[in-house]
């Protein structure tokens, strides 16, 4: 799992103790100045992203923290149904069609 560098700490180990999972900070280095790409920093902002489109998630309604965190997969099945719904465009020619019969005329 990958977390900001404002999640050090005491979380690293907790995650190991308590989750079993390995946590790897990602760290910006002080050499660089501006804006920086950070690795893997992306997949994070993205998903993010994509659970705030949903409107429940989009502000702070609910009253407690369990309710948010069980309309997240909601918003990530949602996501992924629409994403495995996507009509593909076809890469093969393209299939062969019966010719129009032609009409008589009147």
């Amino acid at each position: 799992m990958w977390a900001d560098s404002g999640y050090t700490g005491m979380l690293v180990g907790w995650c190991a103790m308590a989750l079993n999972l390995m946590l790897t900070v990602i760290c910006r280095s002080d050499d660089h100045t501006g804006f920086v790409v950070l690795p893997r920093r992306w997949c994070v902002e993205r998903t993010f992203a994509w659970l705030t489109r949903s409107r429940r998630l989009a502000r702070d309604y609910e009253r407690l923290p369990a309710s948010s965190e069980a309309v997240i997969p909601w918003s990530m099945t949602m996501v992924m149904t629409r994403r495995l719904g996507r009509h593909r465009r076809r890469t093969g020619p393209a299939p062969a069609r019966a010719p129009i019969p032609a009409q008589r005329a009147a």
